[in-house]
């Protein structure tokens, strides 16, 4: 049986990434890229094959015998370890957000879609079974015209310590965090062209050193110098077709947990957790709520999104998670962060 031969860049997000392409019968990791052996060897030693390691990732990329790449770097990476992989004929998987810039992000989707490589987001909120379930119901029309919804992530303490990218420029909870969501309702919405955003942010507890997850990895008050990034998001979209979509995003907040995605629509409406369906049937109000096989499975989305990248190499099954599909949410965040920066509403049709 074919394999593809992978390379994963990042010991982070690559992680889980990287254990579910190996556990697919068509997919072999092969090579590991970090700047930091000690982190690929603890990986390797989780593999079931001898792998190569790369500290370069522009010798990684010359690699005749690699065929794909996973990238799950900081965001300010993505773009020239892609870049690189596409000039070399590699097929890419781009961890969320695509990028740390919609310029830079426009370069990559041209670059790819020029070099004819599988070109695929890994996006766990959008290939989650619950969001999947949602996703058939709305390409079935269970819930008539979708005309408004809400996607909200917030965390009562999550700023990341484990690596400067996220808390400096180009980073922030709506890159991390505010994607999820943002993608997810975008897609489940059928990914109207967006037309504006207003929108708000700030940094309220990073830089007073506050909020931070995986604190002891660095000290704090350092670790706080450095913060360049919002901790908090949120805002309004306007889309072509008349639908709305209010998105917030905080990575530290005094406010309890939640990760969630409300539908409204002209038949039915739901929200995501727990994935619950509301109706009116004979006139009555009909709540349901749905359990599925799936939604317990911690690795589902993974394995569904290493699958779908494996069958589109070898199978030449489209792509249902393009990069491109990954600079629209691009420019939907960076135009929600330039209407919050500049306190105007941003149109994103000119």
């Amino acid at each position: 049986m074919q394999a593809v031969r992978i390379c994963v860049v990042g010991m982070g997000i690559g992680r889980t990434n990287g254990r579910a392409l190996a556990r697919h019968p068509r997919g072999q990791v092969t090579a590991l890229c970090d700047l930091f052996p000690e982190r690929m060897d603890e990986f390797a030693a989780e593999l079931p094959n001898p792998v190569k390691q790369y500290t370069s990732f522009e010798e990684m990329c010359r690699d005749p015998e690699i065929d794909a790449v996973f990238i799950g770097t900081p965001n300010q990476y993505h773009v020239p370890v892609a870049l690189e992989a596409v000039k070399n004929g590699k097929h890419v998987m781009v961890t969320k957000p695509l990028s740390d810039s919609t310029g830079a992000a426009q370069k990559l989707v041209e670059a790819a879609e020029a070099a004819g490589v599988v070109n695929m987001m890994s996006l766990s909120t959008r290939f989650a079974p619950d969001v999947q379930y949602l996703g058939r119901m709305t390409h079935a029309g269970d819930f008539g015209e979708l005309y408004y919804a809400r996607a909200i992530s917030v965390r009562r303490i999550g700023i990341p310590a484990w690596s400067l990218g996220f808390i400096q420029k180009g980073g922030g909870a709506f890159r991390d965090m505010g994607v999820h969501v943002l993608d997810a309702v975008w897609w489940l919405l059928g990914m109207p062209k967006p037309v504006s955003v207003l929108g708000v942010s700030g940094a309220k507890f990073g830089p007073r050193g506050q909020g931070y997850f995986g604190r002891e990895l660095m000290p704090t008050a350092e670790l706080a110098t450095h913060y360049a990034a919002d901790d908090y998001a949120g805002g309004f979209f306007r889309f072509e077709n008349g639908a709305g979509v209010q998105v917030e995003s905080f990575w530290a907040s005094h406010q309890p947990e939640q990760f969630q995605i409300e539908l409204f629509g002209e038949e039915a409406g739901a929200r995501m957790k727990p994935l619950t369906i509301y109706r009116t049937v004979d006139g009555a109000p009909q709540d349901t709520i749905v359990q599925h096989p799936q939604s317990g499975q911690k690795d589902a989305p993974w394995d569904k999104i290493a699958d779908h990248f494996i069958e589109c190499i070898l199978d030449g099954t489209p792509c249902q998670a393009p990069l491109r599909h990954g600079l629209v949410v691009q420019e939907m965040m960076e135009a929600l962060l330039e209407s919050a920066a500049t306190g105007r509403e941003v149109r994103l049709d000119r």
